[in-house]
Order: structure tokens, then sequence, then C-alpha cells
């Protein structure tokens, strides 16, 4: 079985479901450029929010449980990703356009930054997979899965401490503990992706059905925007010493 921290990319997903003729396979290609039109449209709608910030503000947080709730959709009716995804990307670029222009009002200059290094950890780790240098085994899966979890069981914790009014010292300050947190959260979200491009790259090999390319795209979303969020939060951190 093919193990992703990604809970969008898991188990047999790519296996399931009734593949004929008609639909197609499957490719890599089909999916980088799903991804691209993806990655679009999430730009389209954060630039929209970013330019009308002071008028906008307000459908943040709404974009940001839709998304939730639509990419949840997407993981339990993965035949409708043609459809979900690109609505989930939409959504997902007006909360991040929101999201940016706070900190970008905080810190000026961090979303470029961010945006670099999110990008630049993309190709750096897919040309590291593509030439062997990180292979995707069973032992690095079990351990990336572990620590993704671990991730998000502190969140959830820290989340419900905050509505009962306690605050989790340390990991979100801006002191070495918090930056060095930020820095290990980074390294996880990094090399989910490494195991995203084992999941596609065996998707095409399995002949899994052609809208299969949408949810594998949907599936390196869902990592490159927790990665993006991550920098942005390393680098206030250390913007804020």
């Amino acid at each position: 079985m093919i193990r992703s921290g990604n809970p969008a990319l898991r188990g047999n997903i790519f296996t399931s479901g009734a593949l004929t003729e008609a639909q197609g396979t499957m490719t890599i290609r089909g999916t980088v450029n799903r991804t691209l039109l993806l990655l679009m449209l999430t730009v389209l709608s954060a630039g929209w929010v970013w330019s009308n910030a002071a008028t906008l503000m307000s459908l943040v947080m709404p974009a940001a449980i839709l998304g939730f709730i639509v990419a949840l959709v997407t993981i339990f009716k993965k035949e409708w990703s043609a459809i979900t995804a690109p609505i989930y990307a939409l959504l997902e670029g007006v909360f991040l356009g929101g999201i940016s222009a706070v900190f970008e009002s905080a810190y000026p200059g961090i979303v470029i930054q961010a945006v670099m290094l999110t990008f630049g950890v993309l190709f750096c780790l897919l040309m590291a997979y593509k030439s062997g240098v990180i292979k995707a085994t069973e032992n690095f899966k079990l351990g990336v899965v572990a620590s993704t979890g671990s991730v998000a069981l502190i969140y959830i914790v820290t989340i419900i401490l905050g509505f009962l009014g306690v605050r989790v010292p340390f990991i979100h300050d801006s002191g070495p503990i918090g930056i060095g947190f930020s820095l290990v959260v980074v390294v996880i979200a990094s090399l989910n992706l490494v195991i995203d491009f084992d999941f596609i790259e065996s998707g095409e090999a399995r002949g899994a059905p052609k809208y299969m390319e949408w949810y594998g795209a949907f599936g390196l979303m869902v990592t490159l925007i927790w990665l993006y969020l991550e920098m942005l939060r390393l680098l206030s951190k250390v913007r804020s010493r």
C-alpha cells in the first residue's frame, strides 16, 4: 500500500473505481497540467482579494471553512474532483489572499519571500526525487506520516485550548523554540511533497482512471498550500525578532 502524510493521497485511491476504455488513464503530464490550472485559479482569486483587501476581508474565514468542506467532499468523492478541485482552488485563493495581505501589512515583502521559498522547495525536492537522491521508501513514508500526524495533533490541541482561553507557550512565539518548531514543520511539509510525487507517479504506473489527474493535482495543492502557510509563519517569527 502506498502511504502519504497528505490525507488527500492515501491508500489505494488510485485503483478504486471502475475504469473504462473511454475514460482513459491517468498520466503525470495530465496531472501536472491540472496542477498548473489549479495554481492559476488560486493565484487569480488570491490576487482579487489582495487588491481589494479593505472590502473583502470578511470573505476570508467563510472561504476557509467552505474550502475545508469542499476538500472533505473531494477526498470522499474523488470522482467529482474535476469539479470540486477547481472550486477548492478558488476558495483557498480567497483565504490565502486575505491571510497574505495581513502578513504583508505587518512584514512588507514577506509574501514574495514565502512564495519564492515554497516554489524553490518544490523544485529542489522534485529534482532530488527524479534523480533518486531522495527515495520514498516505506520507512520514509511511515516517518513522514507519523510526523505529519504529530503536527496535526499539536495544532488541534492548540485550537481547542485556544477556545478555552489557554495559550500554548513557546512553539507559537518568535523565540528560538518557536522558530525551531516552525523549521521542523516546514521540513515535514516539504517531505510530504516527495511522497505526493511518488504517489502520482504510482498512479500512472497502475493505470488509474483519468479523473485521478484532477485528484492528484488537488492532493499536491493541499501540500503546497500548507507549505506556503508554514513559510509565512516561519518568516514572520524571524522578522519579528
